[in-house]
Parts: structure tokens; C-alpha cells; sequence
């Protein structure tokens, strides 16, 4: 038997790279899936039948996490075809470069409004169904740079490190309720991007990666998949750094 057959993952920002990784990782141990893509449905409606190639079934929907009525609109999908979702993995984000002093406010409460409320949205809408099966399993997602610190990307720093303060609250509210909460923080992983976000470069180096290469999104997903089996039966409220041996203090 497989080690998800008959649970039901929903996981965010799908449609490509790290996400559609942990789709299809999720979806070969057994698990039906929500695809979820901010406004991409063709990638979506794709990853989905690579889903159910692997003999699940899945479920594409377009919605943006930022936008609550949105985020309810796509559980309430969930819930119809699947009955609930079991494990929620939160990987959808917005990476913008900008010079502090040339953050706008709307600017601020974008990046807050993806990378942070996003996380809260999904949270929201997944864990009184969780309590209800006295099952969950929640893996959010946060990123090398808001730990050491990345000149120009203090707004996504300080999202991304919210969501730290966010899993850690949870883990411990709702742990007796069988529900576990972790943190991934992937370094430099190798997967299409869009490169306005990184206008100095770097994000192709190698040289201060002691492992000598770029990450594979195989590598996360395999993560991610361990985050949510029982292999990981005794770790809640944890981050994961899955960087190849970077240091970033």
C-alpha cells in the first residue's frame, strides 16, 4: 500500500517547478491532488493529468491565495470532489527586488499579501476540516535569503520569516489534534524563474554551495513527502534547510 493512498494534498503554486514536484511526488505515494495555479490553468489542467496518470485523482484550480473569498472558493471545491483536504503544502510566493526606500506600500502589502496572508488563507480554510478527521499535515514554505538576509528583498525577507512564527504557533495549538506543522527552506534550487526578481544574478552560482550543486526540485519534494508521512511522526513546528550545506550566518 502506498503511504498516502487515500489521503487527499492540495498544494499551492503547482503548476510548475517545486510545486509540480511535490504534486507528482505526493500523487506516486498515492494521494489525490488539488493543483493550484495563481492564474495559469493550462499549466494547472497539465500538471493534473500527470496526476492522474499515476493513477489518482486530481483537481485544477485556478485561484490567487492572497484573495480569501478566492482560497474559500477552491477548499469548498475540494471538499465537494474529495471530501477534505489531509495535507496542505503552502509553496506559492512572489519574490521581488526592489531598494527598500522604493518599497511602496502597495508593493509592501503585495508581497505580505502572497508570501504571508497566503499562508494564513490556506491554514484558515484547511485546518477545521483536519480537526474534524483528527488528521493534518501542513508544510509551508520559506527561503535561505530571509535568514541571512538579502539586500533589496527586506519585504520578502520579513514575509518569509513570518511564516516561521506562523508554523511554530500552530504546531503547538493544534498538535494534540493530530494536525503537524513544518517549514521547509530551500537554498538555490534549479528551476525556471523569473529573472526581474534576481537582477544581480547569482542565483546560478555554485561556489558557496559545499554539496557543488545547484538543487533539484526532486530534492524538495522528496522533503516534502517526508514531512508528511509517519516516517516524520515526531517533528512538528521544525524548518528544514535543504541547501546544500550553505552557510547564511
Amino acid at each position: 500500500m502506498k503511504r498516502l493512498e487515500g489521503k487527499t494534498a492540495l498544494v499551492t503554486g503547482s503548476g510548475r517547478n517545486i510545486g509540480r514536484a511535490i504534486i507528482l511526488k505526493l500523487a506516486a505515494e498515492g494521494a489525490n491532488v488539488v493543483v493550484n495555479a495563481r492564474s495559469n490553468t493550462e499549466e494547472a489542467e497539465s500538471v493534473a493529468a500527470e496526476a492522474r496518470e499515476l493513477g489518482v485523482e486530481a483537481l485544477p484550480f485556478v485561484a490567487d491565495v492572497s484573495d480569501h473569498q478566492q482560497v474559500s472558493n477552491m477548499f469548498a471545491a475540494a471538499n465537494e470532489q474529495f471530501g477534505g483536504v489531509d495535507i496542505l503544502i503552502s509553496n506559492a510566493a512572489i519574490r521581488p527586488h526592489q531598494p527598500f526606500t522604493e518599497v511602496t506600500l502597495e508593493e509592501w502589502h503585495r508581497v505580505r499579501g502572497v508570501v504571508l496572508d497566503g499562508a494564513f488563507h490556506v491554514a484558515h480554510a484547511a485546518i477545521p476540516c483536519m480537526e474534524q478527521k483528527g488528521y493534518g499535515r501542513i508544510v509551508f514554505f520559506t527561503g535561505d535569503g530571509a535568514f541571512k538576509g538579502t539586500a533589496q528583498r527586506s519585504h520578502v525577507s520579513a514575509a518569509k520569516m513570518g511564516i516561521i512564527g506562523l508554523a511554530r504557533g500552530l504546531a503547538s495549538e493544534f498538535a494534540p489534534k493530530n494536525i503537524r506543522v513544518n517549514v521547509i527552506s530551500p537554498g538555490r534550487i534549479d528551476t525556471s524563474r523569473d529573472l526581474s526578481w534576481y537582477p544581480q544574478g547569482g542565483m546560478r552560482d555554485t561556489a558557496d554551495i559545499p554539496i557543488g550543486r545547484l538543487g533539484h526540485v526532486d530534492d524538495i519534494a522528496s522533503a516534502a513527502v517526508f514531512l508528511v508521512t509517519d516516517d516524520c511522526g515526531f517533528m512538528t513546528g521544525q524548518t528544514l534547510h535543504i541547501n546544500g550545506g550553505t552557510d547564511f550566518f
